[in-house]
């Protein structure tokens, strides 16, 4: 059965003042909205956090229950956290129809160790960690488990490539790239430091010059002989 989430409409203003002072009584400012009138409530921390970093996340389907309103069945789609403690401050809900689809974001989850990370030595690089689907709430996917074992050097995992469950669209470019496995660049030669061509040219020229007057000096030598 989907959890039950209870939610107290908020009275009053509606401004940062007010959300502060929902945080200080230990509860989420929060606004429901959709398939009717926004209204401004408030949330149970754990609750939220609960199913916020459950195996479905944000795409968890869950019924609300606000005093004096009819039950509804909501997910959250957006909220924020305090920078330096990662701790729910704000939450929007979304209320949804069952026979509606919805357009959603779904993680990718790669499996495995590439053969061209394995035997190759290159590196796997995930380029979409996650990819926009639409689908009825039912078919909604917790995440998409894909095998990448047998992905090579130099070689692309695209949407394509990804598992399509039964009812949902993919909604990102069907050769867009999802994952690569890419050689490890080798270090250039150190450029020369600055000066040193400078220094160089100099010992050169030096060089040069001495050569010249010792073959003038040689040449003096065999004219007085």
């Amino acid at each position: 059965m989907p959890e039950v989430v209870i939610a107290k409409a908020r009275e009053g203003k509606f401004n940062k003042n007010a959300a502060r002072r929902v945080r200080v009584a230990g509860k989420i400012p929060a606004v429901i909205y959709g398939a009717g009138e926004p209204i401004a409530i408030e949330l149970e921390p754990k609750q939220i956090s609960r199913i916020l970093y459950s195996e479905t996340g944000h795409n968890t389907i869950f019924d609300v229950e606000i005093e004096g309103q009819p039950e509804t069945k909501a997910m959250i789609v957006d909220w924020q956290l305090e920078p330096l403690n990662d701790k729910l401050i704000h939450v929007d809900l979304k209320r949804i129809a069952l026979d509606k689809k919805l357009h959603l974001k779904v993680r990718v989850k790669l499996v495995g160790i590439p053969s061209g990370v394995k035997n190759d030595g290159g590196i796997l690089d995930q380029v979409l960690r996650e990819v926009e689907i639409e689908c009825l709430p039912a078919n909604i996917p917790s995440h998409l488990d894909v095998d990448v074992t047998g992905l090579g050097l130099n070689s692309n995992l695209r949407v394509a490539d990804l598992p399509h469950p039964e009812g949902v669209t993919f909604l990102n470019a069907a050769d867009a790239t999802v994952a690569h496995v890419t050689a490890i660049r080798e270090e250039a030669a150190p450029a020369p430091a600055e000066g040193e061509a400078a220094a160089t040219e100099p010992e050169v020229a030096k060089k040069g010059k001495t050569d010249a007057a010792a073959e003038g000096a040689d040449k003096a030598a065999g004219a007085k002989k």
